[in-house]
């Protein structure tokens, strides 16, 4: 039975779990820009370790970079904090971009990372090198071009009606972009 203490327990247990893994709305758009160059530096000096020295672990700290940010954006993300608290206000003034893009673009670097470092653990290690330099050219096209291919993506499936348009009505609604 469940009483209304339980249910008041309940909700601010949700909340503070929602607030823990809370993703910023909206997001600096130079400070992920930033922490893409930051991707960028790290997955050329773990292709250039993994290709010279045969080091793969590097890999685990580039995948566990991508978890954290998707996790909660930038504030669990050393890699994040550089950019949002260093880097970014360096630019001057932020440019905001919906952030459900910036999330969805931050789990396919989850998920791609993640999987070149469990190749190169069972012994595939030239597989995952082929996956460590498309995160390099995807990470290269946010950093230096201002194009994020997750964002694109995110777009496309939300056209064709595989997320929600409710996820980001930023990102449906050009009157909210422009606010």
């Amino acid at each position: 039975m469940t009483t209304s203490t339980g249910s008041v327990s309940d909700a601010v247990r949700e909340s503070a779990l929602r607030r823990a893994f809370a993703f910023p709305n909206p997001v600096n758009e130079y400070a992920a820009r930033s922490t893409a160059g930051i991707v960028v530096v790290l997955s050329l000096a773990a292709l250039v370790l993994g290709l010279a020295a045969g080091w793969g672990w590097p890999l685990w700290i580039i995948a566990l970079g991508f978890w954290l940010r998707v996790a909660g954006g930038p504030r669990y993300s050393p890699a994040g904090r550089l950019a949002v608290h260093i880097i970014a206000p360096r630019f001057g003034k932020p440019r905001l971009v919906p952030g459900p893009p910036k999330r969805f673009a931050q789990a396919i670097g989850a998920v791609l990372s993640t999987a070149a470092a469990t190749l190169w653990t069972v012994g595939l290690g030239p597989v995952a090198w082929v996956l460590i330099v498309l995160l390099i050219a995807a990470a290269s096209l946010e950093a230096f071009a201002g194009f994020c291919l997750g964002c694109w993506i995110f777009g496309k499936l939300q056209a064709a009606g595989v997320i929600p348009e409710s996820v980001c009505e930023a990102c449906n609604n050009i009157a909210l972009r422009r606010a």
